[in-house]
């Protein structure tokens, strides 16, 4: 368990972060974290009832609610973090960036993998819903609000409902900027009013 590096990893993602003492006390993503890590520990175990607890007591005091059986890589960071629920059979890479309200759920009620993916570097936007066992690709963009319901590439922004494919993912550097994401919807409706305008003037012209 890198303490050092999850406090690092809270000041590179968020600029609002100002002091030591301010993020060990007041980043309930950072707490969630480090309680899911002691209740895997357990659920690796086998002891899953102490788990289970352990997993409650960490949404009491964080409103952030990650089973003991999803595996997370290193890095992680949820930015808020309420109301997120990840389900148990959830993967999530390196480098993820979750924001508040993000939803990772399951479609199945077989004993399966039925859980999102995450790759690494990935940025999932606040209100993002993601369900089944979807593979989210490395350095992909989710868009605030979106529902995920197939796998999406590596390098893509999505966004919508149901999400839909833009251009580009998220580097490093890019994490944060995820307010710059294509107009998909718009180009769309601003192709549907040209081709209305010409169909307009087609009519006029057969009167």
């Amino acid at each position: 368990m890198n303490i050092i590096e999850d406090i690092k990893t809270v000041f590179a993602k968020d600029p609002a972060a100002r002091g030591l003492i301010e993020v060990l006390f007041c980043y309930p993503g950072l707490h969630a974290v480090w309680l899911h890590r002691a209740a895997h520990g357990l659920w690796k175990l086998g002891l899953y009832l102490p788990a289970r607890m352990l997993s409650q007591v960490s949404r009491v005091m964080t409103g952030i609610e990650i089973h003991p059986g999803v595996t997370i890589g290193r890095r992680f960071f949820i930015d808020h973090g309420m109301g997120v629920v990840i389900g148990e059979t959830t993967e999530i890479g390196d480098d993820v960036l979750m924001y508040q309200g993000v939803v990772l759920g399951g479609t199945s009620l077989e004993k399966k993998k039925r859980h999102p993916t995450i790759g690494s570097g990935a940025v999932i936007g606040a209100g993002a819903i993601l369900l089944g066992a979807i593979k989210i690709g490395q350095r992909s963009r989710i868009g605030a609000g979106s529902v995920v319901l197939k796998d999406v590439p590596p390098d893509t922004t999505v966004f919508g409902v149901p999400a839909r494919s833009g251009h580009g993912g998220a580097t490093a550097a890019s994490q944060l900027d995820h307010n710059k994401v294509e107009d998909f919807c718009g180009e769309e409706i601003k192709l549907l009013w040209k081709e209305i305008a010409g169909l307009k003037k087609a009519a006029e012209e057969h009167k």
